[in-house]
């Protein structure tokens, strides 16, 4: 049972992309030439951001505003027509590298069979109490306005200063200079609960605010010691304020604007802002110094704009609550490489926090949960057919704008109720993959125990905190099982230099070049051999792919050429031509069909154990027995003419060659797939 993880349509296929469709090519063909029935499905990630993003400048929109203004249900439908933009490409590309796997009967995360197993996901979620609703600080990109997954020169002031300060000992000299006096000297603890005056207004009636509080995240490393906290954004400061009962006050909408509470600055971008408010502070004598400090900051990957940390109301799956039995189902996996998985994973499992799983977008499969105005009664539903009963209407697709407007009885005091805005993280979707592409429970519920878990899967590093971290948590919620047996990881492919590859800067050779150049069996044989199978990162490099073409492709078709041309002279025919024993055959012909057996042994022992990247090396070391000591030491047996006492001994190296080449070409099969489809028909 392989399981393949789902890529966007939105963009063309990279050479990470060719890197995984390579693992996930060569085990799946080793297993079926070992008598097993491997079903290989393609899938699609359908919602979420990437399309959005890409209709939005399509449309010549901007933000959730302006699609609204748009109209949600007819964006939606452009995201629709455009998500599966270049799966011809796809297509194209992943065959050309010479995977099999199934396009026609690919599964989508957009379609109502997956959607409606999604909520059914989720159902069995909120019936064991492990989904709950509340604010968490999160980074939020204002651009996308959605949060988004969990997957910093001192002057000393002017002389004559007679205001009074309360400043940490460490920093006073720093801060106010060598002339300042201390006055006293008070513990931080004598000033915890004292009232000050806010630097503005906007929210002072707002209870338990504007008072000091104790918090050990503050340091005497930088700053003055005391430290301005705002619950809704920083979660040390949304910490410390829910301790003492401080609450959220939203200032900030979701595309980065200030909200009208903030009276002077309302509907101003935070950061355009910013000139204005030191403005203002300096003109009030409130501000002491102003500095511009360099320091990390995080960008929107996608957007490329800054993000803020928010406190966003959101929904939540519990994973601290089966944190433990993640860790345990994680210890049950074969990794490849193991320390990913010993390491890496699990450390990242230790420190597992709960998990977000709503965002605040359109296109993406909509929480089935809703909220009764009249009781504050919550409900979610787990079907279409519980959909179709609380509504009364017919249900064929799952979308919001397909489903918001229906009038849904609360199933507590029958009053109308309200779906919650929310869709779905689009890791969500791809973590319940294994039982939505099923369509599970709806459909093959009595076929599921043999198709979960997952024997193999393969995915690159980066998904231990994607779509590897998600599979876990929601097997381990619903089943306590790890949904998949093994697995193996691949590191990234950087350019030449050892650069990012971008399609901006061209650092790259282009797929369908090295294609045309040197194949796919190169390209295939050159990947699986490299560090990248080791989950560590490849220098992509052409003259590794030539080198292949060098040391492996060019010697084998030179044998398999030596071959066919005596034995089309000499007439020597596979089934009707004589096959002397092996026994009577010379130490030669012995010596490499016990060279061949040995590989056939090797390669098996490292594919049963996923260990890829210990398969080509020996497969060279018998192409180099083969050609260059086997047939050069025998060469001369092929060329004699047949008398009475060569006869036998020339039939025997028709023999043990054709029985090598037949042989190698099925142990090369699931690596090189054209060439040793070639040989073998031939």
């Amino acid at each position: 049972v392989f399981y393949d993880g789902p890529p966007f349509a939105t963009g063309l296929p990279h050479y990470g992309h060719l890197v995984a469709s390579t693992l996930k090519d060569i085990v799946p063909r080793y297993w079926t030439m070992r008598g097993h029935r491997v079903e290989r499905r393609f899938g699609w990630d359908t919602h979420g951001l990437p399309i959005e993003m890409l209709i939005e400048k399509e449309l010549g929109l901007n933000g959730p505003t302006s699609i609204r203004a748009y109209g949600v249900d007819t964006f939606n439908e452009a995201c629709r027509a455009g998500v599966l933009k270049y799966t011809a490409e796809w297509r194209k590309v992943v065959t050309r590298l010479g995977r099999w796997v199934d396009f026609d009967n690919d599964y989508k995360t957009m379609d109502p069979s997956f959607m409606e197993s999604l909520w059914w996901v989720f159902q069995q979620l909120w019936e064991k109490g492990l989904v709950y609703r509340d604010f968490r600080v999160m980074p939020f990109s204002w651009r996308l306005s959605t949060s988004l997954s969990n997957f910093e020169d001192n002057r000393a002031t002017k002389a004559g200063d007679d205001r009074v300060f309360i400043i940490a000992a460490a920093l006073r000299e720093s801060i106010l200079g060598t002339d300042s006096a201390v006055l006293g000297t008070l513990t931080g603890a004598d000033i915890v609960g004292a009232r000050y005056t806010p630097l503005f207004d906007f929210f002072a009636d707002h209870a338990n605010a504007f008072q000091v509080i104790a918090a050990d995240h503050v340091t005497t490393g930088s700053g003055t010691g005391l430290v301005h906290m705002a619950p809704d954004f920083g979660e040390e400061d949304f910490t410390a304020c829910k301790a003492v009962d401080i609450r959220v006050v939203e200032s900030v909408d979701d595309e980065g604007n200030f909200k009208p509470v903030v009276r002077d600055w309302a509907g101003q971008n935070i950061k355009a802002a910013d000139p204005s408010i030191i403005k203002a502070l300096k003109a009030s004598g409130r501000l002491l110094r102003h500095d511009t400090i360099d320091h990390p900051y995080p960008f929107c990957w996608r957007s490329g704009t800054p993000l803020i940390y928010k406190a966003v109301p959101a929904w939540f799956v519990k994973v601290t609550d089966i944190r433990d039995r993640m860790v345990a189902n994680n210890e049950t996996i074969h990794w490849v490489p193991e320390a990913v998985g010993g390491k890496r994973f699990a450390n990242w499992l230790a420190d597992a926090r709960d998990w977000n799983v709503s965002r605040n977008r359109f296109w993406g499969t909509p929480l089935p949960i809703w909220e009764c105005d009249a009781c504050d009664h919550r409900m979610c539903l787990g079907s279409i057919a519980e959909l179709e009963a609380a509504s009364g209407e017919a249900v064929d697709d799952l979308h919001p704008h397909k489903i918001d407007h229906l009038e849904v009885a609360c199933s507590a005091c029958g009053a109308p109720a309200t779906r919650v805005s929310d869709v779905f993280d689009c890791w969500f979707e791809s973590g319940s993959m294994p039982y939505a592409q099923r369509h599970h429970p709806f459909e093959n519920a009595d076929t599921f125990d043999a198709q979960f878990p997952a024997q193999f899967i393969a995915e690159g590093l980066d998904q231990t905190r994607g779509w590897f971290y998600t599979l876990l948590v929601l097997s381990t919620a619903l089943f306590d099982k790890a949904p998949f047996k093994n697995v193996i990881v691949n590191g990234m492919v950087l350019a030449e230099d050892g650069a990012k590859m971008s399609k901006s800067k061209q650092n790259y050779p282009a797929v369908d070049g090295v294609f045309a150049d040197y194949g796919a069996d190169a390209l295939r044989a050159y990947l699986i051999n490299s560090p990248i199978v080791r989950a560590d990162p490849l220098a992509f490099s052409e003259k590794g792919v030539k080198e292949v073409i060098r040391t492996v492709l060019l010697p084998l078709r030179n044998a398999w050429s030596f071959f066919t041309q005596y034995a089309n002279i000499d007439g020597w025919h596979p089934v009707t031509s004589e096959r002397p024993p092996v026994a009577e055959r010379t130490e030669m012909d012995r010596w490499i069909l016990s060279m061949l057996q040995s590989l056939v042994a090797e390669v098996n022992e490292q594919m049963e154990g996923y260990f890829l990247y210990k398969v080509v090396p020996p497969v060279l070391g018998f192409i180099d027995d083969l050609t260059n000591w086997y047939i050069r030491v025998s060469r001369r047996r092929f060329w004699r003419s047949v008398d009475e006492g060569s006869r036998a001994d020339k039939a025997a190296a028709y023999a043990t060659l054709h029985e090598v080449l037949v042989t190698f070409s099925k142990v090369l099969a699931p690596v090189l797939p054209f060439i040793s489809e070639d040989m073998y028909q031939n």
